[in-house]
């Protein structure tokens, strides 16, 4: 009833050609139509809502804390066999600072308090000694610069001495160990490399990015450049100009070569530059479909969807040579409908015996997948459910193209070709002729014959052994994954066209997280506290905390081997250094003289407010009637770190504070800890997905071969080497050394996709066959030489064109190649392989079992 079915199908495609191009043109038409609304633009992974003490703390911070707004940026300036605190040195820093104000276009980007380095304590402290006046007062840049200017370097090294002098506290809030890297010997007069912090307006809309100001760190960094024999900028505007530019290098490197391969293999696989059009116009409208999908259903792109294009392109190839090779063993007369080959038949006869040898296949393909991913729309996570509408829309879409669309452009086009131009359209089918590809499919199906076992026990075990690899993988977010790295050195014999720039990003970025204190998000996470704040025992544990931090910890350490920490007792200190009334306060209560209240804790608040409330809220929130609500710790953290090695450190500093102290709770929150609970839940989240993937194209296949073949161990057989093949992805993930994080599990989804798609495909060719064969032996060769030849071509093409992602200069591109290359090239061998083993012992148990002849 089904191969009628099929049969119907096609013949009305073959019969309707021209009005079914029309059709699908119209529809594809109003579908692409959608890609001219707007959409909803991009959604980052912290658009993701998770449920959980840390992002609820993380909400609670940004609606009672202010201060964090705006753009951070660092300078690092560096000698590392010389010294950056010398005279010329640091006047070359303020001269930077002055070239910068100068500049209409950069001054407007920035915000208070501008720029600040150690230059400009140093210069402070010079002015200070110039006009007697207090040294916490900020003079202006000339002032600055005209003060060291009439010093020489030996009055520069004494001012030096005083500034950086341990004991002293006559600069107050400026703590010049902050613009120090970790390895600064306290009070010494010379340091290798010295920090200037950035400080930008945010003056760009709701989700969109302050492009001035990241446009401003890319030409501060140039400045920089040329002032400095080494010297850098790092802030999130390097970091995507970097990006960019990499992501563009390494197109114009990889295109040529992926578009060489695509159109080599496509070559040798089809034979005919025709078909290769058609394949890519059918990709066309795919795309197409895709991207107006995307509009009609105001999907925001994430990183998520970046796995669905790629999916769909590879599902395309596929479909196309499945679509071509059965009409090309049609028109040749080797594909037989009743067990014995056929004369030559015309292109529509053939179009209909080929298209309906393979339809059935290419349904069960699209709907097993489609609804698979669709599974997902169940997903807490709005970009798992965006993920599993797209992918299920991409997937009809890729249906439509190359079941519908294809078939009938290709019987028009060939048909003019031959009555028209009076050119053959005869091609053989590859695999299926003699040559190379036919006699190694030949003999992979006779040692599947032969030694069935042998192959599913070697599957296995390298799938165990895979498994076993998975359970030690790196799971972990990190954001040093992300920057792009500097080309090999083979791409200096490229023509000057195609030659890279030089990317130093990631050893910058290295460099300035393992020795300064950073800051932003990225450079710090935060402890929320609440509770019975008033209580002295409170302040005095927050300030034992830090004493006993390891090296090891990712939590920064200042030069004098104290966690880099800001909260209320370091800002009691500094607002204490510089005022007097307050100090005084302060004095009053406290007993012990370590700078901390020990009684009237809320009184001493209630004054640090009205004494300097900018630096108060920064650690204080307060309700309307003036009573303290919580407090936060400011942690600087290695950046260069994971996100998960980061959270897993704030939240022991956060049980610690929470244990040395009753009456309060400490959560560990802020952007990089939030990103690791988000990162987290998502890869739980992929993982479900996956496992509920599996199941519902399990139920689908069991449903569909009983109902054609009246089997219930065919899907399970057909389904085992997707999973065999996921399997040996992991082990090799975990070899490789490449995280199986939110980012890789997506795309591995592509295992699944494709793998679903070559298993089906062979295990219906074999099912068919078997059902026209008398001989095991002759239907397993058809199946291998018949499908297995253009799965290979498929695999090939596809793996050719994502591969090559592995030469990037970017990363996440890089990771995208391999895995996805490793992902289809697995998902091949295991179906060509190991599949026909599986079969082979499926058949001989049914003899066994008196259920087959």
């Amino acid at each position: 009833m089904a191969g009628q079915r099929s049969r119907w199908y096609a013949e009305q495609i073959a019969t309707h050609s021209k009005l079914v191009i029309v059709a699908v043109l119209v529809l594809t038409a109003v579908v692409a139509a959608g890609t001219a609304f707007e959409g909803a633009g991009e959604q980052d992974i912290g658009g993701f809502g998770v449920d959980s003490e840390e992002t609820d703390a993380q909400d609670f911070v940004r609606e009672n804390y202010g201060g964090d707004e705006g753009v951070a940026a660092q300078l690092v300036v560096r000698n590392e066999s010389g010294d950056v605190l010398t005279r010329d040195s640091l006047l070359d820093g303020l001269y930077l600072q002055q070239e910068i104000r100068e500049n209409e276009t950069l001054n407007a980007t920035l915000a208070a308090p501008g720029v600040i380095g150690i230059e400009n304590i140093v210069a402070t402290a010079a002015v200070a000694e110039d006009t007697r006046g207090p040294p916490t007062s900020q003079p202006s840049l000339s002032a600055q610069i005209d003060a060291l200017e009439s010093r020489d370097d030996a009055a520069v090294e004494q001012l030096l001495a005083t500034v950086l002098d341990p004991e002293s506290n006559a600069l107050g809030q400026q703590d010049p160990y902050k613009f120090l890297p970790r390895s600064y010997e306290p009070g010494s007069t010379d340091a290798s490399a010295r920090l200037t912090f950035i400080a930008q307006a945010d003056n760009s809309g709701e989700d969109e990015n302050p492009q001035a100001a990241y446009d401003a760190q890319v030409a501060i960094d140039r400045l920089a450049a040329d002032r400095f024999d080494d010297a850098f900028v790092f802030g999130q505007g390097i970091q995507d100009d970097a990006s960019s530019r990499a992501t563009g290098d390494s197109f114009a490197i990889i295109t040529p070569f992926a578009l060489v391969l695509i159109v080599l293999v496509l070559g040798i696989t089809y034979r005919d530059l025709l078909d290769i059009l058609l394949a890519f116009v059918g990709i066309g409208v795919v795309l197409a479909w895709l991207a107006g999908l995307m509009g009609w259903l105001a999907i925001p792109m994430n990183v998520i969807l970046i796995a669905v294009p790629f999916l769909l392109i590879g599902l395309s190839i596929d479909y196309a040579l499945h679509v071509v090779m059965r009409y090309r063993e049609a028109r040749e007369g080797t594909l037989d409908e009743n067990g014995e080959e056929t004369q030559e038949r015309s292109i529509r006869t053939a179009m209909a015996v080929g298209l309906g040898s393979v339809v059935l296949a290419l349904v069960a393909a699209t709907v097993s997948t489609a609804v698979g991913f669709l599974s997902n729309v169940v997903s807490p996570l709005p970009a798992i459910q965006d993920f599993a509408v797209l992918s299920a829309g991409g997937i009809l879409a890729t249906f439509v193209a190359f079941g519908v669309f294809l078939p009938a452009l290709k019987i028009e086009v060939d048909g003019f070709v031959e009555n028209r131009l009076g050119r053959s359209r005869r091609k053989p089918a590859f695999g299926v002729e003699s040559g190379w590809a036919n006699a190694a499919l030949e003999r992979l199906a006779v040692l599947t014959t032969r030694a069935p076992v042998a192959i599913v026990v070697v599957a296995l075990l390298l799938a165990s052994a895979g498994a076993y690899g998975a359970t030690g993988i790196d799971t972990e977010f990190n954001q040093a994954d992300f920057l792009p790295q500097d080309a090999p050195d083979w791409t200096e014999y490229l023509p000057g066209g195609l030659a890279p720039d030089t990317y130093t990003i990631a050893e910058d970025f290295d460099y300035l997280s393992n020795n300064f204190q950073l800051r932003g998000d990225g450079g710090q996470s935060q402890i929320l506290i609440r509770g019975n704040l008033s209580d002295p025992a409170v302040l005095r544990t927050l300030d034992g905390a830090g004493e006993d931090v390891e090296s090891s910890s990712s939590v920064q350490l200042r030069p004098d081997g104290q966690a880099a920490v800001d909260g209320p007792h370091t800002v009691i200190r500094d607002v204490t250094a510089d005022n007097e009334t307050f100090a005084a306060l302060v004095a009053g209560n406290d007993s012990d003289g370590d700078g901390l209240p020990d009684s009237n804790v809320s009184a001493v608040y209630s004054a640090l407010f009205a004494t300097d409330q900018q630096a108060a809220s920064q650690v204080l929130s307060r309700a309307d009637n003036g009573t303290v609500t919580s407090a936060r710790l400011l942690i600087s953290v290695r950046s260069s770190e994971s996100a998960q090695t980061i959270a897993t450190d704030t939240r022991a500093y956060a049980d610690q504070v929470e244990a040395d102290s009753t009456g309060i709770s400490a959560v560990a929150t802020g952007g990089t800890v939030t990103t690791a609970v988000i990162q987290d839940a998502l890869l739980e989240t992929l993982v479900e997905a996956f496992a509920v993937t599996l199941v519902v194209i399990l139920l689908f296949l069991t449903a569909l071969f009983w109902a054609r073949y009246r089997s219930l161990s065919l899907g399970a057989v057909v389904l085992f080497p997707v999973v065999v093949s996921l399997a040996w992805l992991l082990g090799a993930m975990s070899l490789l050394g490449i995280a199986f994080n939110s980012e890789t599990a997506v795309i591995t989804s592509l295992a699944i996709g494709l793998g679903v798609d070559y298993s089906i495909h062979a295990g219906e060719r074999f099912v068919d066959e078997r059902e026209k064969r008398d001989r095991l032996t002759t239907a397993v060769r058809r199946m291998v030489t018949g499908t297995g030849g253009t799965l290979l071509a498929s695999a090939a093409t596809t793996a050719a064109a994502f591969g090559v992602l592995a030469f990037a200069l970017s990363p996440p591109l890089q990771r995208f190649g391999i895995v996805t290359g490793m992902a289809i090239l697995f998902a091949f061998v295991a179906v060509v392989v190991m599949l026909p083993g599986l079969l082979v012992l499926r058949e001989r148990a049914l003899v066994r079992w008196g259920l087959r002849d």
